[in-house]
């Protein structure tokens, strides 16, 4: 029987390994293709995917075990498990993969997508540019196909060259960004806030005007510092949490 297969992942020391991985692999799971294999290789096969121990790697699958994400058979394997719910809190630690992961497993709309005038909010991002390229996506739950949020990208012109409509039906751009386009992203920060749904949010989320959402900001940077990606998604507040830790040690 042919094995699911993984993305890779450049690990990063400071961060703990299990977590990395875990994160990694939970954003595989969920951008993965339909028609992709349930089966994950073997504990032993996935610690040389990953470079960990066998230790590392059974706690990152513990973790995915917890979520609900995957299932654990005694002699029989580790399967995928198709129904798993996608939409319960991600702890973030710093790692681009949590982002990814965190952006995984919707039904994916592209709404529309162009070339557009820099609006004057982003003009301290995008200082060298007098216009962007923008994606306007609605992600919907697998399993129900209640809308959950809606987001907006902001990315430079010669990068949006590189991407296709369809990665972004498949992956979250900060996948797309790393993966297909191949920049290297150095840093991203988040901000999210409470606010109040707006009309499009209201149409879009299928929620009463005015009802609470969660809004989210991440800016996603290169390794010259320079701006390659502003989202700004509205997540509906009945769905979703965030949770940051921080370790002090």
């Amino acid at each position: 029987m042919t094995a699911f297969a993984p993305d890779s992942i450049v690990l990063n020391r400071k961060l703990p390994l299990w977590y990395q991985v875990s994160q990694s692999l939970r954003a595989s799971i969920l951008g993965r293709a339909p028609e992709a294999p349930l089966r994950l290789p073997t504990e032993e096969q996935l610690a040389g995917h990953y470079g960990v121990s066998v230790l590392t790697m059974r706690q990152a699958l513990k973790e995915l075990e917890d979520e609900g994400l995957i299932t654990r058979h005694r002699r029989r394997g580790t399967f995928i498990e198709p129904s798993a719910h996608r939409g319960s809190p991600v702890r973030l630690l710093g790692s681009v993969d949590a982002i990814v992961a965190q952006q995984s497993g919707m039904t994916t709309r592209l709404l529309d997508h162009g070339t557009a005038p820099l609006p004057a909010e982003l003009a301290g991002h995008f200082p060298d540019s007098a216009e962007v390229a923008t994606y306007h996506r609605l992600r919907c739950d697998e399993k129900t196909g209640e809308p959950t949020n809606h987001a907006r990208n902001y990315v430079r012109p010669e990068l949006a060259a590189r991407i296709e409509p369809d990665d972004l039906v498949r992956w979250p751009m900060t996948k797309v960004l790393r993966d297909v386009v191949g920049v290297r992203i150095s840093r991203i920060t988040d901000t999210v806030e409470a606010t109040l749904a707006d009309p499009e949010t209201a149409r879009l989320l299928e929620v009463p005007l005015l009802s609470p959402i969660l809004h989210y900001t991440g800016i996603t940077y290169d390794e010259d510092g320079r701006t390659l990606d502003v989202a700004r998604i509205h997540y509906r507040g009945d769905r979703f949490s965030f949770s940051v830790t921080l370790d002090a040690t």
